[in-house]
């Protein structure tokens, strides 16, 4: 049975069918693009209200749900109740291709450190390709006889329901509140990230922040598994990794200095650490990871600088969709004009509020405009705005020459937008028609 059939959900079903394998798929919503999909693919698609769902899961060998499938959704106590295996899309994968893979969660910073991964094996003249929480599905990658290493970004929902998961190499970033609204409570989140270590065996390796308690409480845990830590500050042994004088550190060699990263935020060193540990073991050579830190740019809507008007820099942060990434964000500025809000995923934003020393001005939007404004109440001026043009307006009038105006929401963006994209769309091109009106020569990307 796969349940939900997205991006992933269609990857799964397809793969199995190729292989022979009958498919019940199931979705809440039959959309007629859905409905014309599963035609196309010989395939019949139904909702769970449509079918005697405890009958047929007491004759199904195992339950896929798709990825984000909240869990407090009733396919999973009837899957329970009939005794129906329920696995992930990485059971699959690993079941059906035994070629290397390192795997990387974290509340912040998958994405980034995934791609550092592969860029750095792939400078090394080793093939790599980004799976799992992307645009390919692994189960669908795997299609590709070409690709030597799989870098998987493993997203708390398919690490949750991952019963054999081992990668050789497996990277947890950090650890910080998200997702409430779709796991059952913290602790839930908790345990489904640290599943990237539950089945690893005997030679694989688990790297570890060494600076996130949670994390390293996990780490301290581990049996019979090579462990190195990254950090900060200086290594603690010559395996693990850190900076040292004003240089990263990768297992006991200069790879780099901080004066050469493009990129030299607190959690841009971090993440470059983490990702040479990462890309090292499976083969990379310390001169290619060296070159693709000091050529990185970041990725798009993850603390992106998009212009420079009147001494005050915008920056477009909308990924940060926790009060954790947004805090990682806060972390790098001295003075900030911050906007945050949009629809809060059942998170607290304390770890905001620990950073209100650097804040000048909070502009709050979105559905969560209200929380956002209790929690700075009689720390920072805080206004409201009803619209991202209206908010950039309160933040640029806020603002002094080198300050930083922030979009950094700590929320998700689906009360004003489709995606966090397209709000990191909307604020750059808002930005980028300020400069264009004012007739200012600013820096742009």
């Amino acid at each position: 049975m796969v349940m939900g059939m997205g991006i992933t959900g269609r990857a799964v079903a397809t793969a199995l069918q190729r292989r022979s394998i009958d498919v019940v798929a199931l979705d809440d919503r039959l959309s007629e693009d859905l409905l014309s999909w599963a035609t196309h693919n010989n395939l019949a698609v139904h909702s769970p209200a449509d079918i005697d769902i405890d009958t047929v899961l007491r004759n199904v060998d195992g339950v896929v749900p798709a990825p984000g499938l909240p869990d407090h959704h009733p396919l999973f106590s009837a899957a329970v109740n009939a005794g129906a295996p329920i696995m992930s899309e990485f059971d699959l994968a690993a079941r059906w291709d035994d070629r290397p893979t390192v795997a990387v969660t974290g509340t912040d910073g998958k994405t980034t450190v995934v791609t550092l991964v592969e860029r750095m094996l792939e400078r090394s003249g080793i093939a790599a390709k980004a799976v799992g929480n992307t645009d390919t599905p692994w189960v669908q990658a795997i299609d590709d006889a070409s690709t030597e290493v799989f870098v998987v970004e493993a997203s708390s929902f398919r690490l949750g329901h991952s019963q054999h998961f081992a990668p050789n190499v497996a990277t947890w970033l950090n650890f910080g509140p998200d997702h409430l609204d779709a796991h059952h409570d913290l602790r839930t989140y908790e345990h489904a990230k640290a599943t990237i270590w539950a089945h690893l065996e005997p030679g694989a390796l688990a790297i570890a922040n060494r600076d996130d308690p949670v994390v390293l409480t996990h780490a301290r845990a581990l049996i019979d598994v090579d462990v190195q830590t990254f950090g900060a500050g200086a290594p603690p042994s010559s395996s693990d990794h850190g900076v040292v004088d004003g240089a990263l550190i990768s297992g006991g060699q200069q790879l780099v200095a901080v004066s050469e990263l493009r990129r030299s935020l607190p959690h841009d060193i971090v993440n470059g650490l983490a990702a040479s540990a990462t890309a090292q073991r499976v083969g990379a050579q310390p001169a290619a990871i060296a070159q693709v830190l000091r050529e990185f740019d970041g990725l798009a809507h993850r603390v992106e600088f998009i212009a420079e008007i009147n001494g005050v820099r915008y920056v477009n942060d909308s990924k940060a969709t926790t009060p954790h990434a947004a805090a990682a964000a806060l972390g790098g500025f001295d003075s900030v004009v911050l906007l945050a809000g949009g629809k809060n995923k059942g998170l607290a934003f304390d770890d905001m509020v620990a950073h209100a020393d650097r804040i000048t001005h909070v502009v709050a939007i979105g559905d969560a405009a209200h929380d956002i404004g209790a929690v700075f109440d009689g720390l920072v001026p805080v206004t409201t705005a009803t619209s991202m043009e209206q908010a950039i307006s309160q933040a640029s009038d806020a603002a002094s020459p080198g300050d930083v105006v922030l979009l950094s929401p700590a929320c998700a963006s689906y009360d004003w937008y489709r995606s966090y994209i397209h709000r990191g769309e909307d604020f750059a091109r808002l930005v980028r028609a300020r400069l264009t009106a004012q007739g200012e020569r600013g820096r742009t990307r």
